[in-house]
């Protein structure tokens, strides 16, 4: 469990390094939320000073920090000017709505990934494993940006599916088997981005993370013993290969989290890619740090079950540990 506690250690130290990064970058930035009051005719200079001195806008940037931290320890995460409502009241609906489409996204990414590249991995040279490097290169040719917007694009053309958004109008009182339906309906096309934009770089390392170890001596007397070969690389040659995979999980997850923010944003759903961009265009300061924190947090909690992970499955990793 030593290992575990200094894997979290190391994550509230890049909690607190993000916070004061985030909070010094933000606010040295030019100008803040009551700027274009001044352009105002209308609103004398008094009252834009006094709004200054109300939101702690006139402080120096220590005090600001500070004060933010306190906010934090009330479980608040500073205040919007824009919404005028605590950050936290903001943030926790688009996280739920974040992690309700980057969650399946990773275990359907996952699932295709291991069993395309233990295959690949098993012929390899082949025409597989060939016609599989070809495809997985044009993918990640692909902005995902260009590929979000061509899912919305096939969606327009075709009406198969909703173009973005999380929910159809009119659907409140349908009941919770519609409500379902219509949710997972407008999940597909951002999911399916997500695995478009993550599967290529999973096939790619589960491949060759497998193709290493079915050339160790092991596998090999296993296969000359008569081991069947399914059973020899899902089962023997996958669990040697689990080391390196179970750390890219971590890294997979963050990769995830940044191309959300994208497709979130390009496709409407509600997550915290649209509310970051809302945020930063209205120099809502304590929104920006408040949603730039909640990734951190979602990334290292992807880290720390990836770690948690390789602790349980490594018994050197355990023996490592005084």
């Amino acid at each position: 469990m030593r290992y575990l506690s200094r894997r979290l250690a190391h994550g509230l130290l890049v909690l607190v390094g993000v916070s004061v990064l985030s909070f010094t970058f933000v606010a040295l930035a030019p100008g803040d939320f009551l700027s274009e009051m001044k352009l105002d005719p209308r609103i004398s200079p008094e009252m834009v000073a006094g709004l200054r001195a109300r939101y702690g806008l006139d402080q120096p940037l220590p005090v600001k920090y500070v004060h933010w931290l306190q906010s934090v320890v009330r479980g608040e995460l500073g205040f919007s000017f824009a919404y005028d409502r605590p950050v936290s009241a903001l943030l926790w609906p688009r996280v739920i709505n974040t992690l309700l489409l980057t969650v399946p996204a990773t275990l359907a990414a996952w699932l295709i990934a291991v069993p395309i590249g233990a295959w690949c991995a098993s012929q390899r040279g082949g025409w597989v494993d060939r016609l599989c490097g070809g495809l997985t290169t044009v993918l990640l040719t692909v902005p995902e940006l260009l590929l979000a917007l061509g899912l919305l694009l096939f969606a327009l053309r075709t009406g198969l599916f909703p173009v973005g958004g999380m929910r159809s109008p009119g659907l409140a009182e349908s009941g919770a088997w519609n409500t379902s339906n219509d949710l997972a309906v407008h999940l597909v096309l951002p999911s399916v981005a997500l695995i478009l934009v993550n599967l290529p770089i999973l096939i790619r390392h589960v491949r060759s993370s497998l193709v290493d170890v079915l050339a160790a001596p092991c596998i090999q007397g296993a296969h000359a013993r008569g081991v069947p070969p399914r059973r020899l690389l899902f089962r023997d040659a996958l669990r040697a290969a689990s080391n390196p995979l179970i750390s890219l999980l971590g890294l997979s997850i963050a990769g995830l989290l940044s191309t959300s923010l994208v497709v979130e944003a390009v496709m409407s759903w509600p997550g915290l890619g649209p509310l970051l961009l809302e945020a930063i265009a209205a120099r809502d300061i304590h929104l920006v740090i408040g949603a730039v924190m909640c990734s951190t947090l979602l990334l290292l909690a992807g880290n720390l079950a990836a770690d948690a992970l390789l602790y349980l499955s490594d018994p050197r990793v355990r023996a490592d540990q005084p």
